[in-house]
């Protein structure tokens, strides 16, 4: 890898992030990065490559956060499952990627902006969630909950609603109260013996 470009797929994804993928034109990360409207070319054909690399460098850097999080809060996995809550509320107030700042989900902006699921830049937005939704299933498989797929894809869905929660209203507490709700849903499931 090119650090050329490696500056370049950074700056897009904070621009991206902050103005959208849409409304962020190719002269405003060139100049961001301070290299020749030339150099972005000769590493991405088009701006739909520069946005598809820019959200698997997020996918990629969230999905490390998140699990080292985990791992790091250690004990159980149900407790490990819930700290998943405590790392949205930390990237909701700003901690977890200061370079980027909190500017709601990369994946679900870039679903919106691009409705086409055949686009490369949804495709790339349900394979990350996809991913999230495996990293779920794993902790409930762990914690032994019989019905992992299904509570992964409810505990999935707390955690899509916080973010946009926190996106729309600026309150980071909906992390916290998606996790109450979590916590009263594991309350009433079974786990296998």
């Amino acid at each position: 890898m090119s650090a050329k470009r490696d500056l370049l797929v950074q700056v897009a994804l904070r621009l991206f992030a902050k103005h959208g993928f849409h409304a962020t034109g190719i002269d405003k990360i060139v100049a961001e990065a301070g290299v020749a409207r030339m150099t972005l070319y000769k590493y991405f054909k088009s701006k739909d490559d520069l946005i598809v690399a820019a959200l698997r460098l997020r996918d990629e850097d969230f999905l490390i956060w998140i699990t080292s999080y985990v791992e790091d809060h250690g004990g159980d996995a149900k407790a490990r499952l819930l700290s998943t809550f405590d790392a949205l509320e930390d990237w909701f107030r700003g901690k977890a990627f200061p370079a980027v700042g909190f500017w709601g989900c990369a994946f679900i902006n870039a679903a919106g902006e691009f409705a086409d699921h055949a686009h490369p830049a949804h495709r790339e937005a349900a394979e990350h969630k996809r991913k999230v939704l495996g990293f779920l299933r794993e902790l409930l498989e762990e914690a032994g909950y019989e019905d992992a797929e299904a509570l992964a894809h409810e505990i999935l869905l707390l955690q899509q609603g916080a973010i946009a929660t926190a996106q729309v209203s600026g309150d980071p507490t909906s992390a916290a109260r998606a996790k109450r709700v979590a916590e009263k849903l594991l309350e009433h499931r079974e786990r296998a013996s």
